[in-house]
């Protein structure tokens, strides 16, 4: 059996695969598995997209860098993360961005041509391609939704709301730093810490590291309003 099984089993794609009947189907792909330092670019923005990626080791970081030098963080991702699964069908065929090793790293790529067999062959890699799909385009459109807020406060405000209604929870457990949040809000990272204060000094919030504590859903609510 292949030594990389059990890591790949963390790949939402295959979570719900059997080892052996994994093993199988992986020994019939034409895939490639390479290895990349920290710091070392996996792929460049508008570089052919070679198939599509899966982490078996390390950690690596979707970026997006502009003209002025500037590059934000789109998506970071550990053992089992993918990337790619968006474009690689797509008539571009091209990386949207950057995608750089945070650490040393082990990446797999599968071919087009072997994601196609896979969808056509087994109904529950189809669904969970799909899956992966429609959760990546909802992503894509709460991002949108938080940038088209004019004021920061708009953006904490819509954040809070939609993981209130996720978590079913007044204190909301964050799953990605301040640093992430700013960056998926378009913003600074001491902006969103003064809006933070600010709102706590008011009485809408308390924070920690790790959680945001909203004091009254009905008066956040009411903040959306005029936001």
């Amino acid at each position: 059996m292949h030594d990389f099984i059990n890591i790949l089993s963390k790949c939402s794609l295959f979570s719900e695969w059997e080892s052996e009947k994994l093993d199988k189907a992986i020994t019939e792909l034409n895939y490639k598995i390479k290895d990349y330092t920290k710091n070392e670019y996996i792929a460049f923005e508008g570089d052919p997209i070679s198939g599509l990626g899966i982490v078996l080791e390390g950690s690596v970081e979707v970026q997006k860098c502009y003209p002025s030098g500037k590059t934000v963080a789109i998506n970071r991702l550990h053992e089992g993360g993918v990337f790619g699964e968006v474009i690689i069908f797509s008539s571009k065929n091209a990386y949207p961005s950057a995608v750089i090793s945070t650490s040393n790293s082990k990446v797999m790529f599968i071919s087009k041509q072997d994601i196609a067999k896979l969808c056509k062959e087994n109904d529950m890699f189809l669904n969970k391609f799909m899956s992966i799909l429609s959760n990546k385009i909802l992503m894509l459109s709460n991002k949108l939704k938080n940038l088209s807020y004019e004021t920061i406060r708009g953006k904490i405000v819509s954040f809070l709301l939609e993981e209130y209604e996720e978590q079913k929870s007044l204190i909301i457990q964050l799953r990605i730093s301040k640093k992430e949040i700013a960056e998926h809000f378009g913003i600074t990272r001491p902006s969103l810490s003064r809006e933070l204060i600010n709102m706590r000094d008011e009485g809408y919030i308390e924070f920690d590291k790790n959680t945001i504590t909203i004091n009254s859903i009905e008066d956040l609510e009411s903040l959306s309003i005029g936001n």
